[in-house]
């Protein structure tokens, strides 16, 4: 099972960027998936997820408004969009996937799969 997170880079402060995480090895349309992040020296913290229908979603309140996190199940992927980029927001991101389809949690220790990350440094 693999999860392969894309998309990261540079980007000025209000700019965008859309991450990607494409799955392999199973398929996880029915999984809640989300987007946690990691800034240095910090601790990892949730962002965004979504349930496996697609019909919830939940994000942490600094991303509210400003990100978007969508899927396509027949693609096996999940996508987070994020607008009005802040320097905050620099971070490496992970995507992960939890076996349940519900609820949505905020707690990474709750995800059984991880991707790798990608850098996402946004400059000020």
């Amino acid at each position: 099972v693999q999860l392969q997170a894309s998309g990261g880079g540079l980007v000025q402060a209000g700019g965008s960027l859309r991450l990607s995480c494409a799955a392999s090895g199973r398929t996880f349309s029915s999984a809640v998936m989300g987007w946690f992040r990691q800034a240095p020296g910090k601790e990892r913290e949730f962002v965004a997820a979504i349930t496996g229908s697609g019909s919830t979603t939940y994000y942490a309140d600094s991303v509210k408004g400003r990100f978007t996190i969508s899927r396509d199940n027949a693609k096996n992927s999940v996508a987070l969009q994020m607008n009005s980029l802040k320097f905050e927001d620099t971070a490496v991101y992970y995507c992960a996937a939890d076996k349940k389809s519900w609820p949505i949690t905020i707690q990474a220790a709750e995800y059984d799969y991880w991707g790798q990350g990608t850098l996402v440094t946004v400059s000020s």
